[in-house]
């Protein structure tokens, strides 16, 4: 499958944290996540875009609280010119950060959005970018959740991969949903003149 449209100038990596991937607190599939992701941040390094590492500020005695070892981020940021970390203590990656304005510096027209968790934190930055007039690609093997519990008298157990698609199909009449992110390619960050 082949992505047409505007250039995917950024990558979005919301909340790959070590409390999520690592122990007993991962996501199923935690492997194939950071697999997929790894390759994501090479790629966008490689074709010269934005890389941005959204790191959650969970409140005291959740497994992100900040500076404790589940809130680090999992996968290394190389630190220069093209690669952020941005702190957020909301779903949305924009919400109450620096994001907009970094990706606006910039002149970032699309990106990708990856990491956890599908039905929250993934989707609600999904929508906030599209809500900023940004082209969104999503690819369904980058993000990832936990299982569901079951709800007595309403449903039983939801598996992690049915949340994370039923996430993916809630956007995907404005966002790009595309299956494999092996098919997501990066283009360079326009060249701005001030």
């Amino acid at each position: 499958m082949t992505l047409s449209g505007s250039p995917l100038q950024a990558l979005l990596v919301v909340d790959v944290q070590s409390t999520s991937v690592t122990g007993a607190g991962a996501v199923p599939g935690a492997a194939l996540l950071l697999d997929r992701t790894t390759d994501l941040i090479a790629r966008a390094r490689a074709g010269g875009a934005l890389v941005v590492h959204i790191q959650n500020d969970g409140s005291a005695g959740a497994g992100d609280e900040p500076h404790t070892p589940g809130w680090e981020l999992h996968l290394p940021v190389e630190a220069g010119t093209g690669e952020f970390v941005v702190r957020k203590s909301r779903d949305d990656g924009f919400e109450g950060t620096s994001l907009g304005g970094l990706l606006a510096d910039r002149g970032v027209r699309g990106l990708v959005v990856c990491g956890l968790m599908s039905e929250m934190c993934v989707q609600a930055t999904a929508r906030g970018a599209l809500a900023r007039g940004y082209r969104v690609v999503l690819p369904y093997d980058a993000h990832a959740t936990h299982n569901i519990p079951a709800a007595p008298g309403i449903s039983e157990e939801i598996p992690a991969a049915a949340a994370s698609r039923v996430a993916a199909w809630a956007i995907s009449n404005e966002a790009e949903v595309t299956a494999r992110a092996a098919d997501v390619a990066f283009a360079p960050l326009p060249s701005l003149t001030h």
